[in-house]
């Protein structure tokens, strides 16, 4: 059967609509009918370049891995879901039997099939095959947008309440404030923090954390001529410690440090902050290789965590938070487009403007036939 119109990237730059079959799905996995899909960092970066470090576009592939639809079909073993269930989908199928996967950590499972990651096709189509135990039906109260963003919320929930075990009371600092960093924001903000510190070069980023999630802003000083990446960011973070009375230690001390955006000196400035004995989590992905100040690193006995995806709880933990009113996903939406204009939401989102000037969070694609304004 046809009838799928699919967006697919078949290389740099180069991007068309086909119609591909309706998939045909096995017993433990249901059929959803894509109804709202984020544009995330990464599929702009696989149209722009290619690639992604080692995961690289050989063949035609179909984009997109934030979204949320309706069950269309349901395979015979799936007992949680019925037809018509509105769901979100977490776009990664693992294997189930790696050490990985039995120890509960399936998100580094390396026969994984994520949606949009080579050779793999994502869910910019009108219909996508998932594994029922990694589909998720919404609760009344939220919306099929809702759920596309349970993807990039499950990576902030990953990093700040899984990997870095945070606290209530405990204070946090984020660089970036993209749509990871600002959710990772929001996850901290409702697990209870005492202060939360953004950092972007962007000020317009920076407004928008201060009024959804951050307690304090910071926007970093200018490089001088003849400065070294770590001297800046030495100088950059000593100026971000004495302009919001941050100490190494002691009650004014960064527990947690969220590396969000991949930038050098931002990851070198985020190590100078985050106190001595505290945690830092990369999950920003950028330059793959860069200079960390190691001494420094092991004098302050940092525990340091690369953040990969999301794992088990990840997903319930994000839709819980969604649900209960402790996060609220709806400010993140800027900027939603037909499905037939998913060239045009690709092009807004790697300018970060759209032609009326407004800044872009995040962009959602509406499926096929489906109402920008049905949210």
């Amino acid at each position: 059967m046809s009838d799928n119109p699919s967006f697919v990237l078949r290389g740099i730059e180069d991007v068309v609509y086909e119609d591909r079959p309706i998939p045909d799905i096995a017993d433990a996995e249901v059929l959803v009918e894509v109804k709202k899909t984020g544009i995330c960092g990464s599929d702009v970066h696989y149209l722009v370049h290619g690639r992604i470090g080692d995961f690289v576009v050989n063949n035609p592939m179909v984009l997109g891995h934030e979204s949320a639809g309706v069950v269309s079909k349901v395979g015979a073993k799936v007992k949680h879901l019925e037809v018509g269930d509105r769901v979100a989908m977490e776009p990664g199928a693992t294997c189930g039997s790696c050490d990985f996967c039995k120890s509960g950590r399936y998100q580094l499972c390396e026969d994984i099939i994520f949606a949009a990651t080579p050779p793999y096709d994502g869910t910019l189509a009108r219909y996508y095959r998932i594994p029922g135990h990694v589909t998720y039906k919404l609760p009344d109260n939220l919306t099929l947008e809702d759920g596309a963003l349970m993807e990039p919320l499950s990576v902030g929930v990953h990093s700040v309440a899984t990997l870095a075990q945070f606290k209530t009371g405990q204070t946090i600092a984020v660089w970036g404030a993209g749509p990871v960093g600002l959710l990772c924001m929001a996850v901290a903000k409702a697990f209870g923090a005492s202060r939360i510190v953004a950092v972007d070069i962007n000020q317009a980023r920076l407004d928008f954390a201060k009024s959804y999630a951050a307690t304090d802003i910071f926007l970093p000083p200018a490089s001088n001529a003849g400065e070294n990446k770590v001297e800046y960011s030495k100088r950059s973070a000593e100026a971000l410690k004495r302009t919001l009375g941050i100490e190494d230690r002691g009650p004014t001390a960064i527990d947690v440090v969220i590396e969000a955006s991949g930038a050098e000196v931002s990851i070198q400035t985020a190590l100078f902050v985050v106190k001595t004995g505290g945690t830092y989590v990369q999950v920003g992905m950028g330059v793959a290789e860069v200079v960390v100040p190691i001494t420094m690193l092991l004098v302050k006995e940092l525990n340091v965590k690369g953040s990969f995806r999301y794992g088990p709880g990840d997903y319930k933990l994000a839709i819980n938070l969604t649900a209960q009113g402790k996060v609220d996903l709806k400010p993140l939406v800027t900027h939603r487009f037909a499905f037939e204009d998913a060239t045009t939401a690709f092009r807004v989102t790697r300018m970060g403007k759209s032609e009326d000037g407004k800044g872009v969070i995040k962009a959602i694609i509406s499926g096929p036939g489906v109402s920008v304004n049905d949210s």
